[in-house]
C-alpha cells in the first residue's frame, strides 16, 4: 500500500474537514507571501481537493 492510499483511506469520511484544512493551508501560504504565487496556489488547492475529496459541490452560479 503506498503513501497516498493510506492518507486517503485516514481522510475518507472527513471530506468537508479536509476541504476546509486545505484552504486553511492555501490562505496561510497567500498570506505569507503576500498574494504573489495566489494563481499557484488556488491551482495547488483544487489538485489537492481532488486528489483527496475535499471538494465541495457548488450550486451553478445564475
Amino acid at each position: 500500500m503506498s503513501m497516498m492510499d493510506k492518507i486517503k483511506s485516514k481522510l475518507k469520511g472527513h471530506e468537508d474537514q479536509t476541504g476546509k484544512g486545505i484552504d486553511k493551508a492555501g490562505d496561510m501560504v497567500d498570506d505569507k507571501t503576500q498574494g504573489k504565487y495566489k494563481d499557484q496556489v488556488d491551482t495547488a488547492q483544487d489538485k489537492m481537493k481532488d486528489q483527496f475529496g475535499g471538494r465541495r459541490e457548488e450550486p451553478p452560479q445564475q
